[in-house]
């Protein structure tokens, strides 16, 4: 390989930019093409390493090619970069925070996007297994769990380990994983007679005043408390809110997986509802970091044409985001009952790189007495990769060094926008309550 230059050494000194994904080029599913690009990228990777503290995909290329005969990336057999980007759980942090060749420095370094290729590539080739594909399935997992009866039996298999033992064998999920229960009393059973209070006109500022609620497949059955303790924040803020109506997963599973056939086929269900709603004056907001990046970042990415997947864009927002926006504009209720004391927050990856700051501190720091120290660290579980049999004890591994950063900070409350992130890390500390959400705290600080 060519020594880089002095500018090369360096990086851009540009702001990055994110390419379209050409996912309907021919050239896309290519497996020689792949191979080529893989192999150009890994080449830039393995002579830099900076992104070896990240997840497992690069310890993984880096002991492939400092074991192979020739101690370059032309040593590693091809097919040994599938177990690179079966790795790799697309949290973007590389891109985000650690590479120096991404675009628009003319290496073009694009490591997640990269990654996606090539799960899309090898998905195409050959599925993967069953039970990793129904791990995925949340929209049709949540609708058979959500039944009372099922949701019960479920959360009571869950609790036993000669049940664990079994799930471990048939779906592969690792006996020590902690499962989120399922509730059959779902946000939308527990809203079915909620109204909006009457709508107020559009406001002219970047929010509109009111909010329709894309529950995400998690806080629809796993975790309604969150959704609902949303809403009453919003509301106590003067903020009608309103449930999506027919809203399916917003993708991210799938996309995961390089399944972007099922992510075509959400978009074509969700994104007529939202711009519907969007029109009457509705902004949208999701409660979970990976459903919000979805709509913002990787479907306008994937549809850079489509007018109504950009509108979206436009107009969904991260909780706290959203509520950072009511309080520049003078709009924010600051009228807090109880102080929080010493939190310990911890930022979700696929909420860091929506590029909006850090937004939850900053709306928690206006609670009196309250000091929120961030926790900027990868909690390793990205959804399917925490809990299955073959990724868990990396995933653990991964979130040995947030966890020990957390317990160097004194705090009575830990939270993590993130609910699975947040119960993948407080499965290793010591917490004073129980409550792990920033939503729920704020509900607190207001006295709800």
């Amino acid at each position: 390989m060519n020594e880089p230059t002095d500018y090369q050494r360096e990086g851009s000194l540009e702001a990055p930019v994110r390419h379209p994904l050409d996912w309907k080029n021919e050239q896309f599913w290519s497996e020689q093409s792949l191979n080529a690009e893989l192999e150009r990228v890994f080449n830039i990777c393995h002579t830099c390493r900076r992104c070896v503290s990240l997840c497992d995909s690069f310890p993984t290329l880096f002991d492939l090619v400092d074991e192979s005969e020739t101690l370059e990336v032309d040593g590693v057999a091809k097919s040994d970069f599938r177990k690179v980007v079966d790795q790799c759980y697309l949290c973007d942090l590389c891109y985000q925070t650690k590479c120096p060749y991404v675009p628009p420095h003319e290496w073009n370094v694009d490591y997640p996007h990269l990654m996606l290729r090539a799960k899309a590539v090898y998905y195409n080739q050959s599925k993967p297994p069953l039970k990793h594909r129904l791990l995925a399935s949340t929209t049709a997992v949540g609708r058979l769990a959500g039944i009372p009866v099922v949701a019960e039996t479920i959360n009571a298999a869950n609790r036993r380990p000669g049940m664990r033992k079994v799930l471990e064998k048939t779906l592969g999920v690792h006996r020590d994983a902690t499962l989120p229960e399922y509730r059959g009393k779902t946000l939308k059973r527990r809203m079915k007679k909620h109204e909006p209070v009457e709508t107020p006109a559009v406001e002219a500022t970047p929010t509109r005043g009111k909010v329709a609620l894309f529950a995400t497949c998690y806080c629809s059955v796993n975790a309604p408390d969150i959704a609902e303790d949303l809403v009453r924040v919003l509301e106590h803020n003067g903020i009608p809110v309103r449930l999506t109506e027919k809203e399916t997963c917003c993708g991210m599973p799938r996309y995961e997986h390089g399944n972007l056939a099922a992510v075509d086929k959400a978009r074509r269900t969700n994104i007529p509802q939202l711009v519907k709603l969007i029109d009457e004056g509705w902004d949208i907001i999701a409660p979970i970091p990976s459903c919000v990046l979805m709509f913002k970042q990787e479907l306008p990415l994937m549809y850079p044409q489509d007018a109504d997947v950009q509108k979206v864009k436009a107009h969904i927002f991260d909780p706290f985001e959203y509520l950072m926006l009511r309080h520049k504009a003078g709009k924010l209720n600051t009228d807090f009952k109880m102080p929080l004391g010493a939190v310990a927050w911890h930022a979700p990856c696929h909420q860091r790189v929506q590029n909006m700051g850090s937004k939850t501190k900053d709306v928690l720091d206006l609670v009196p007495e309250t000091t929120v120290t961030p926790i900027e660290r990868c909690s390793g579980h990205d959804g399917t990769y925490g809990v299955r049999l073959e990724t868990y004890d990396k995933s653990k591994k991964i979130a040995r060094g947030t966890v020990s950063r957390i317990k160097r900070v004194e705090y009575d409350y830990f939270a993590s926008d993130c609910p699975m992130a947040a119960t993948h890390l407080a499965d290793e500390l010591e917490l004073k309550h129980p409550e792990t959400s920033p939503i729920t705290l704020l509900r607190l600080a207001y006295g709800l």
